[in-house]
């Protein structure tokens, strides 16, 4: 089984929103028995909270559920995960340096739109501080990026197969 971890700040905008949008995905694929997905955040601001409303509603205009509950990232997550995947370049470094601590860590660490195909390597922008349309815009930089993502993925590890 492949692991993949989504990371943001607080776990309620991006990173839940990107672990539902690659649990679509991967249900749309037969693939959700060989891909696990979590999310968490690299602060201790929200933990045991759901989801923004405002992402919640984005998310369910699609016909996208979640019942996430915000966590916080933990040395043993780059342990567990094979792909820890922050949404900008602060989550990034704050990642990185939590990894140090990781006594055996497997995971890989890419920015999330890495896999954007339109802008490599950009930060998804957090929508927290602003309205429902910068929820509705992160959900298509994040559904475009976990695409490319999974596309990846299963490019190399040719022996997953739908279950």
């Amino acid at each position: 089984m492949v692991k993949v971890l989504f990371v943001c700040l607080g776990n309620i905008c991006r990173s839940p929103m990107a672990e539902a949008i690659f649990k679509d995905l991967l249900k749309e694929k037969s693939l959700e028995n060989i891909i696990e997905v979590d999310s968490c955040g690299t602060s201790d601001y929200h933990i045991g909270e759901p989801p923004d409303p405002r992402a919640l509603k984005t998310l369910g205009e699609m016909n996208i559920e979640t019942d996430h509950k915000a966590r916080q990232l933990g040395v043993e997550d780059f342990e567990d995960f094979d792909f820890v995947i922050p949404m900008d370049e602060s989550n990034l470094t704050n990642t990185i340096q939590l990894m140090s601590k990781a006594k055996n860590p497997k995971a890989r660490i890419k920015k999330m739109r890495f896999f954007d195909p339109e802008h490599p390597d950009a930060d998804v922008p957090d929508p927290y501080f602003g309205g429902q349309d910068g929820f509705e815009k992160v959900y298509k930089m994040l559904r475009r990026s976990s695409e490319k993502l999974l596309n990846e993925i299963l490019k190399s590890n040719p022996d997953l197969k739908p279950v």
